[in-house]
């Protein structure tokens, strides 16, 4: 599922800043985008996400932005000055015209100037209760989607539940009428092998094998349990929507199912009307396993 989350918080030492954004995908994939100095918090975060998501390419970003310096969060690094004031008396026993650093060279000498530190514990808290917030509205967001999915799904269902109380009907007749038309087409031939024959077997022994092989034949072509298991799993598949939570991979599992009853319906098709239910019902089933696989 997609969903889209960013939350900031502000501290006395700059401005925290949690972005998640997730697409489609079957199973979770995490990457994590972090500015250096906040590596450390990466476990926390991966953690808290995990928790509350379990689908999806996810990709969550943190980064943390200081203040302008102001007055009494900046000092000079003594050690450092005094090995620079070292160094320029040795360079000018050697060179006695090389000119003095100034004052505006030493504060732009990397490191003279130290910014105040941010108390890493206190770091880790805001961090703490600003990615609580973002998951929060991240799943939120997804829940949103979810409705509208779920929608879509009961649409579907309910298209398919329609597919089938169409046909159900029609399933007796078409086994009857194929019994008769089998017959008949198996007794005219009969007729015409039976001129030239001189077999033992009687007319009335003919017809009863021909009787049983068409019934044998009628009860295959009979798609009455394809229909009634159709039934049952999508009145299944709208308990698990009804139901919540997570579904992505039951739902897998009765798209599957729904599958194999319409190929077998499709397989076992003696008339115009049960084939194009078949391609019918594939097609609804297919749109149905695009989006379950985006469902958690």
């Amino acid at each position: 599922m997609t969903g889209y989350a960013v939350a900031t918080s502000e501290g006395a030492a700059g401005t925290l800043t949690i972005e998640i954004k997730s697409v489609n995908s079957r199973f979770l994939d995490l990457q994590f985008r972090i500015n250096d100095d906040l590596r450390a918090l990466e476990p926390d975060l991966r953690a808290a996400v995990m928790s509350a998501i379990t689908r999806g390419k996810v990709e969550v970003r943190l980064s943390f932005g200081r203040k302008a310096a102001t007055a009494g969060t900046q000092a000079l690094n003594v050690p450092l000055l005094t090995e620079l004031a070292r160094l320029q008396n040795e360079v000018g026993q050697h060179f006695v015209s090389a000119p003095v650093m100034t004052v505006a060279e030493l504060l732009r000498w990397p490191g003279v100037i130290e910014e105040a530190q941010v108390g890493q514990e206190s770091l880790q808290a805001d961090v703490g209760a600003l990615t609580r917030r973002t998951v929060a509205a991240f799943v939120d967001s997804r829940k949103r989607e979810g409705a509208a999915l779920e929608a879509v799904l009961v649409s579907r269902i309910e298209a398919m539940e329609a597919i089938v109380k169409r046909i159900t009907p029609l399933i007796p007749q078409v086994v009857a009428a194929f019994q008769q038309k089998a017959i008949e087409r198996m007794q005219d031939a009969l007729g015409l092998a039976s001129q030239g024959s001189n077999s033992a077997l009687s007319r009335q022994d003919a017809m009863e094998r021909i009787r049983q092989e068409v019934i044998l034949y009628g009860i295959r072509i009979d798609v009455s349990e394809e229909l009634a298991r159709l039934s049952a799993h999508l009145g299944e598949t709208r308990h698990i929507l009804t139901k919540g939570g997570q579904v992505g991979k039951r739902l897998d599992f009765m798209m599957q199912e729904l599958n194999r009853e319409a190929n077998t319906l499709g397989a076992k098709a003696s008339v115009k009307e049960l084939a194009d239910a078949s391609m019918d019902l594939k097609l609804l089933i297919e749109q149905m396993r695009e989006q379950v696989q985006n469902l958690e």
